[in-house]
């Protein structure tokens, strides 16, 4: 393999990819969209969207990445100039699908924490057009903080707001120039409530009127809901596919082969964005609350409440949990004894999407690490899981045991220590990485930290956290007592056995 690493001008040499690469088009294309999030689930999903209707020549503009927290990729983003490989593979029609594309829609990638005034730069530009995020359910959040002009505020929301500012003053209010922020974070009416905390910002900050006035007439905040498995670098088989590729790749990027991209919005605003007629599974609808209720209770809930388990019990990926015998019943039993029960749908559809949600976690060629899934599981059990616990509770006047159990796992998971900055739990004699926000993992530090376990008590202070769930689930009858034992019982005989000893 060549230690020439990809970049623009090995394209502009005309350097000859393999035949199974596809590469689209290299022009030096206006900056029509800024992102906030330059992980892989973005570069898999909108950055590859952008690359096919840019190859088509319907959209001819570039993305610009911004990276939302202190610690990114941007520096190995610009290292390759924006290039990178996305390989999609999978099986469909009963077909082992599999596609190699340099994707080539992004110009480059900020850190704003250094280069706050690069990053207004871009939204000044008068060809910017659209706004993506996806900083995780925890990133569309409200906190209250000072503006100062000329500085990169700490919320997306607050960096959003002060940015959209420095459009309206650039172009003095122009109703022209606003912008369509489709936002990707997996929240009820993401878009909405973007807006909300974007209009808080102009409140606290006393902008002026005609500022608020702007945002409420020129610019359109679409909720949206996305889904594809996006496992991302294939830390396991990069040697193998770099030497395959003849080239060094440090941001190779790995999805499974569906998608799928509600938006909710004007249909107008779609010629914009031409996904649908470049062939792309996009739908632009009214109402997207049954796409949505089926994408998070099925796909992504399934993910939430069982892969904390199965990784403290030994398992690394969704393939093994899967093909574990245990865990694989274990699995079934959430998704068609749970989650579905708990929903009021057509039993038909449901049937339908639950089984292709377990084939997709199937696919042999996603390595999807657990420890990955487990990013701020906080915030994702609160969105994806306990909507359905509430709905089973409300309905059967009785708790779904695998969904409890998972809640357990939950706060067994994040049994840490603080260590040289990082919240590091044990499993099997190994330390692993925790990764949530800073007040979550305080919380679980300091109930963690007695000497002596007392169950009930760790189980009820999380339940009733109210800044975790917005209520007090203390409430639901059994709940508490449930948790703890079931709690108690992983700590002390280990996840498979504790779920035996459960019932479940």
């Amino acid at each position: 393999m060549t230690n020439r690493r990809l970049n623009r001008a090995m394209l502009k040499n005309g350097f000859q990819f393999p035949s199974d690469v596809t590469c689209g088009r290299t022009d030096d294309l206006p900056v029509k969209v800024l992102q906030f999030g330059e992980g892989n689930f973005l570069r898999a999903f909108v950055d590859w969207m952008i690359d096919i209707i840019n190859s088509e020549n319907m959209f001819a503009g570039s993305v610009v990445l911004v990276q939302p927290i202190e610690k990114g990729l941007t520096e190995l983003i610009n290292n390759q100039d924006g290039l990178y490989t996305l390989l999609t593979r999978g099986i469909q029609n009963g077909k082992v699908v599999e596609d190699k594309r340099v994707i080539t829609s992004i110009k480059k990638c900020i850190n704003p924490y250094k280069d706050w005034q690069e990053t207004v730069s871009v939204v000044r530009n008068s060809d910017l057009r659209f706004v993506f995020s996806n900083t995780t359910e925890a990133g569309i959040t409200y906190k209250p903080e000072s503006y100062v002009k000329g500085s990169c505020p700490n919320t997306f929301p607050a960096k959003l707001t002060s940015l959209l500012y420095e459009r309206f003053l650039q172009f003095n209010g122009d109703v022209t120039k606003g912008l369509i922020v489709l936002p990707c974070e997996l929240i009820a009416e993401n878009g909405k409530t973007l807006k909300k905390y974007v209009l808080q910002y102009a409140a606290d900050w006393k902008l002026e009127e005609g500022f608020t006035d702007w945002i409420e007439s020129a610019n359109y905040f679409l909720s949206t809901l996305v889904d594809r498995i996006v496992p991302g670098y294939p830390v396991n088989e990069v040697e193998k596919i770099q030497e395959k590729l003849g080239y060094r790749d440090n941001i190779i990027d790995a999805s499974e082969i569906f998608h799928l991209f509600v938006i909710e919005g004007p249909k107008e605003i779609s010629k914009e964005l031409p996904f649908v007629e470049a062939g792309l599974n996009v739908v632009w609808t009214e109402d997207m609350t049954p796409y949505r209720t089926q994408k998070v209770r099925f796909l992504n809930g399934t993910h939430t409440s069982c892969v904390l388990a199965a990784f403290l019990s030994g398992l690394d990926t969704v393939g093994e949990m899967m093909d574990d015998e245990f865990f694989g019943k274990f699995v079934k039993q959430v998704v068609f004894d749970e989650i579905m029960v708990s929903l009021d749908m057509d039993e038909k559809i449901m049937n339908s999407y639950a089984n292709s949600v377990l084939e997709r976690f199937r696919n042999p060629f996603i390595r999807h690490e657990l420890i990955s899934i487990s990013l701020n599981s906080v915030s994702k059990w609160k969105v994806r899981v306990m909507p359905s616990l509430l709905d089973y509770f409300n309905k059967r006047k009785s708790l779904p045991l695998g969904i409890v159990f998972s809640f357990a796992a939950l706060i067994a998971f994040y049994r840490g220590k603080l260590k040289d900055d990082q919240y590091l739990g044990e499993r099997n004699g190994k330390e692993y990485l925790i990764n949530d926000s800073s007040d979550v993992l305080a919380f679980f530090n300091i109930i963690w930290n007695d000497d002596e376990i007392d169950y009930t008590k760790i189980a009820s202070q999380v339940l009733s956290n109210k800044d975790f769930w917005d209520c007090d689930l203390t409430r639901i009858d059994g709940l508490s007592e449930s948790v703890s034992n079931a709690l108690k019982n992983i700590i002390e005989k280990g996840v498979v056995d504790a779920i035996r000893s459960y019932n479940v």
